[in-house]
């Protein structure tokens, strides 16, 4: 082991001060941690898989980080600077460098990969410094007193990492964002290696060290407080990027990234760079979605999902509907839907036949209305992820099921039957393991291909693809589009697979293999 240099033990006046720049620090690296855990999920889609990998290869790394310090701790108050100044930066350039990355060449993996090791391994690296400069020039320290120390020094470690933990997705995340979040916690973590060079270290540093570190650390404030100021406008850059048309609204809500393009009369929805609805065909989808669900005139039906207000648009349309329930969890979609889609919706969810819930569809359906739906509409976004995914269980439907009045209609958006048939044909048997007979059928949408929906009542026999006879005329869906949509080619013909739960999400593995095809 490297000899600790003969200098004066640290004051013990001074301890609590290096006791909370540890829980900052602490704090700080768990923030970064959870940057690369929220972007995993916004550019990737996240999930089971890649955050377990990013959870222990940042575990992994601490460790390493921890041997690889050890030929630095005879130098410790040095190290310890350049540790904190190089994870303030690293942390704090992390997001836009992930974001950046992705906008230029549509994945962020590798620097992911690179950015877990190298934050990890300098979180690492603090705690074997600190314990050395608590100690440094101490020689009454027994077993006892080491024992407390490293009492001292997890409690403040564990503390800053629970205070870490907690501001990142309550205050950091949505009063600054992704890109600025990160920055301002790096401030934070070079501001505290000032604070503990300064007041702490200069005893052990000889006075051109502490210029060099001092200069360090203001370059790196200097570097992140460019980054802030720039923030906005590097983030607008790279994200248009990432869309074809120019942006018109982009927002960031408490539950999903909302980009809205335009381009001439074409406006584009997209909630996490996936493409909700293109306004040049929404018709196709939107009449495929909800006209079977009014084959027996419903005048009570619930929505779930379907923010933009386009499925409750159409149902307004069939004239024995007396009031739609719309239940949405994102008060920004509700919010956009009243303005920016106002024109395409037609106003719906203003109409006064249109009640809208903002809530989780999940939750709400646990403690529903005493007054059953004569049909529902089930407009989710793509289970792409284990939270929408248990929106595609077989609970759900359970619960959907417990809604609907006896011989009353279902109908649920599916994804593509043709470029990922395991996730539709699972849609379809979930429905049906919840109790609910089902009759699958496909369209054309050209902005999204071949686009599957299941029809299914409570009935004991398979609901048939028809229109009502009371129905308003249609841009798209006819009776004759509407049979022919029930007919399945060979290479994707029907299939009954395993149900999709909330104990296994099967439905977000069979998505995510489908894209990747």
């Amino acid at each position: 082991m490297t000899a600790v240099p003969a200098v004066s033990p640290l004051p013990r006046r001074a301890r609590p001060l290096l006791l909370a720049a540890v829980a900052v620090c602490a704090a700080c690296g768990l923030v970064y941690e959870l940057v690369l855990l929220t972007l995993s999920t916004s550019l990737a889609g996240g999930g089971i898989t890649q955050t377990s990998l990013i959870v222990a290869g940042f575990v992994a790394a601490l460790g390493a980080g921890a041997l690889l310090v050890k030929p630095f701790l005879g130098h410790a108050a040095a190290a310890f600077v350049a540790v904190e100044t190089l994870l303030g930066v690293l942390g704090g350039l992390s997001a836009v460098t992930l974001y950046v990355t992705f906008s230029f060449y549509a994945t962020s993996g590798p620097v992911l990969v690179l950015g877990t090791a190298l934050l990890g391994a300098l979180v690492g690296a603090e705690v074997p410094l600190l314990v050395t400069l608590l100690q440094t020039g101490r020689t009454d320290m027994d077993a006892r007193g080491s024992g407390r120390l490293l009492a001292d020094l997890n409690a403040a470690d564990y503390a800053g990492a629970l205070v870490g933990g907690l501001i990142w997705p309550f205050v950091l995340l949505p009063a600054a964002g992704m890109i600025r979040g990160a920055a301002l916690a790096g401030l934070v973590n070079v501001a505290a290696a000032a604070v503990v060079a300064a007041l702490l270290l200069r005893r052990w540093l000889t006075r051109r060290a502490l210029l060099t570190a001092f200069a360090a650390l203001l370059a790196a404030a200097v570097l992140l407080g460019t980054l802030l100021y720039r923030a906005h406008d590097i983030e607008i850059d790279a994200r248009q990027r990432l869309y074809a048309d120019p942006i018109v609204v982009a927002t960031r809500s408490a539950y999903q990234e909302i980009v809205v393009t335009r381009r001439g009369g074409d406006l584009r929805l997209y909630l996490d760079g996936d493409l909700q609805f293109s306004s040049i065909d929404e018709h196709r989808y939107t009449e495929a979605l909800v006209a079977p669900a009014l084959a027996r005139d419903p005048a009570r039906v619930l929505v779930l999902g379907g923010g933009d207000g386009l499925a409750a648009r159409e149902l307004l349309r069939h004239p024995t509907v007396r009031q739609v329930v719309q239940v949405e969890l994102d008060p920004r979609m509700i919010e956009l839907a009243r303005t920016t889609f106002a024109g395409i919706n037609r106003g719906a969810l203003d109409d006064p036949r249109v009640r809208v819930v903002v809530a989780d569809a999940f939750r709400w359906l646990r403690d529903p209305p005493s007054e059953p739906f004569d049909a529902v509409v089930v407009d989710m976004p793509d289970p792409d992820t284990p939270a929408l995914g248990r929106l595609y269980s077989q609970e759900f439907y359970g619960l959907v099921r417990s809604v609907l009045a006896p011989g009353g209609l279902l109908t649920v958006q599916a994804g593509s039957a043709y470029a990922t048939p395991d996730a539709y044909w699972r849609t379809v048997s979930t429905v049906g393991a919840a109790g609910l007979a089902t009759t699958p059928y496909h369209v054309d949408v050209p902005s999204f291909g071949d686009w599957g929906f299941v029809l299914a009542s409570n009935s004991e026999t398979p609901p048939p693809l028809v229109l009502s006879a009371q129905a308003a005329p249609a841009r798209f869906l006819d009776q004759a589009v509407l049979t022919a949509a029930g007919v399945f080619a060979p290479d994707r013909a029907p299939r009954i697979l395993e149900p999709s739960t909330l104990d296994h999400p099967r439905i977000v593995d069979d998505l995510r293999a489908g894209y990747q095809r």
